[in-house]
């Protein structure tokens, strides 16, 4: 299994030492060229989204990305990279990968609350630390999209198929099952691709 880590700009590294721990082969995708390379699963780091998406446009790597996330690549979006994944940002008209049914709302906590952690309920994982960053939370859910976490009535993560969108930063903190839930989803992926060629 290898997985793409988006590494434009934001915490790519923090992502690729917990590939790292959990014995998963990772590289940075920095290039369009770099999307050549065989991978099993995408993740998009937190950062600043209007950055990212004005990179992912400059070095013609969005439209690229959006097909593979279409055709089924598995992809992991955490703060930043689940607005880059949203098809609807509330207080933004661009929209960027727009791959998730969702509709989310930038820098959502204002200042007061622009930084905290908690614990929280996760489904199919149990209780889990979140640490949110200038985060976001999601308004509004489409049709098939599932959600897994919410905070305050809020919700802050969700799956729609095989992409996973996160509010928060889960590669901040030392509990690795966020990342292995992922890695399950990969592997199905695999599986099923496997499956259909045969």
């Amino acid at each position: 299994m290898r997985i793409g880590i988006l590494a434009l700009q934001g915490a790519f590294i923090e992502h690729e030492k917990i590939l790292e721990k959990l014995g998963v082969e990772s590289f940075e995708i920095r290039q369009k060229k770099d999307m050549d390379r065989p991978m099993d699963g995408i993740i998009i780091p937190g950062g600043e989204s209007t950055v990212i998406g004005k990179l992912l446009r400059e070095l013609d790597m969005l439209e690229s990305l959006k097909s593979m996330i279409n055709n089924g690549m598995p992809v992991f979006g955490t703060c930043a990279g689940m607005i880059i994944l949203a098809n609807k940002i509330e207080n933004d008209e661009k929209v960027h990968i727009g791959t998730m049914d969702i509709t989310v709302r930038r820098n959502a906590y204002g200042r007061q609350l622009g930084s905290f952690r908690t614990v929280q309920e996760m489904k199919g994982i149990g209780k889990i630390p979140m640490t949110f960053i200038r985060a976001p939370y999601i308004e509004k859910v489409g049709k098939g999209v599932e959600v897994l976490a919410a905070v305050d009535d809020r919700i802050v993560a969700v799956k729609y198929g095989t992409q996973f969108g996160l509010a928060f930063h889960p590669e901040l903190d030392q509990d690795n099952r966020i990342h292995e839930m992922f890695l399950d989803t990969v592997k199905a992926a695999i599986q099923n691709n496997e499956s259909a060629i045969k």
